[in-house]
């Protein structure tokens, strides 16, 4: 999976926000914004391709976070990116 393009992360008055650019995703008029850890890995999974797996496993190198709850917590943030329609695979 990648993030599509045209999607960015900004900061505003504290909160990580995804914001949308482009002619593309002209239709999206969601706000979303993301926790510490979900802005976490959005940074480092920018540009490139990654899985639920990747996720996990940044999330353990920068968490104490078991592998078990690692997993489980980065399939349903990608899950839930995929239904907004912020990842294409």
């Amino acid at each position: 999976m990648k993030i599509k393009k045209g999607f960015e992360l900004r900061q505003v008055c504290g909160e990580n926000i995804i914001v949308a650019y482009g002619k593309e995703n002209i239709d999206f008029n969601k706000v979303i914004s993301l926790n510490e850890s979900a802005a976490y890995l959005w940074k480092n999974i920018t540009d490139k391709d990654f899985t639920a797996d990747t996720l996990a496993s940044l999330l353990q190198g920068e968490y104490e976070v078991d592998a078990e709850t690692a997993k489980h917590d980065a399939q349903a943030l990608l899950d839930e990116w995929v239904k907004v329609g912020l990842v294409e695979g």
